[in-house]
Order: C-alpha cells, then structure tokens, then sequence
C-alpha cells in the first residue's frame, strides 16, 4: 500500500473551503478530479498595462451578488481550458492559498464566469494532489461553515 495514502486528508464531492489571501473566509467548492486546476468565480476583471497583475471582484455565495470582495493579485499564467461542454476560452491564472478540510495549499486558479455553474469555485487535481483523497459519496467531510454563513449562502 502506497504511504502516501496514510497522510492523506478524506474530503468529499462538495467541501466549504476558505481562501486567506484574497480574505475570503467560507466559499463553497466543488471537489473535481476530473479539472486540471481550480477555478473561481470571478467578474469584472482588469489587467494592469503590462498584463502582470490583475484586478477582479469575487461573489463568494453562490446564488448571490451580496459580499463582492475586491481582489488585486500577480497574473501566475495564462492559458486555454476546455469546459466539459466542450467550450474553450482563454483564462488569466493566479496562484490562491486554498484551505481545505483543514490543510493550507497552493493552487493554480483560472478566473472565470461561474454564474450558471452550481458551485462559485471548483477544486482541481493540482490542488487535490498535494494531500488529499476524494470519496465521490460523501460531503463537507472538512466541516461546515457556521450555520449564520451557511444561511447567508442559499443553496447551503
């Protein structure tokens, strides 16, 4: 048996998530083996001149404009994602601390529009690979927000 496994942190298909660096403290994330990398709901995005930083706005609660919070950060990279539907579009790529289940870790995020998806952020395979097992049948195996957040985020 691979040790790797033992070290490993249990989430399930849907987990709340925090991100400490850009001061969002609960978010609710969709656990996708099947993404590459993250993504975040993200809106009005700038890019500075000379395309190293960007600026953009973030709804954390799904179902919901309440709680925008402003976002400055470097632009990591910068590349084409290919959605399940097939649609390809170019996305801006920042690195964001992502705490999971209780572990901080680094994750490459795209910035997208995810008003129609069902989650404001999607936790890719990079992410998930540094410490973490997936079991498809369980959820919020990390904890839950507090029940005032999770009132505040309809959908819950």
């Amino acid at each position: 048996m691979n040790s790797d496994i033992h070290s490993s942190t249990l989430v399930g298909w849907r987990e709340w998530a925090s991100l400490p660096g850009i001061q969002v403290p609960w978010i609710k994330a969709k656990i996708d083996t099947g993404a590459r990398s993250s993504a975040l709901h993200a809106f009005d995005l700038e890019q500075s001149p000379d395309g190293k930083r960007v600026r953009f706005q973030v709804h954390p609660w799904q179902a919901s404009d309440d709680g925008a919070i402003d976002v400055e950060c470097d632009v990591h990279d910068r590349r084409t994602v290919r959605s399940s539907s097939g649609h390809s579009e170019e996305r801006i790529v920042v690195l964001l601390d992502i705490r999971l289940a209780g572990r901080l870790v680094t994750a490459e995020t795209t910035l997208t529009n995810r008003d129609e998806m069902g989650f404001r952020m999607l936790i890719g395979r990079e992410a998930l690979r540094q410490g973490f097992l997936v079991d498809p049948a369980a959820s919020y195996l990390g904890g839950r927000a507090p029940r005032r957040v999770r009132l505040a985020n309809r959908g819950a």
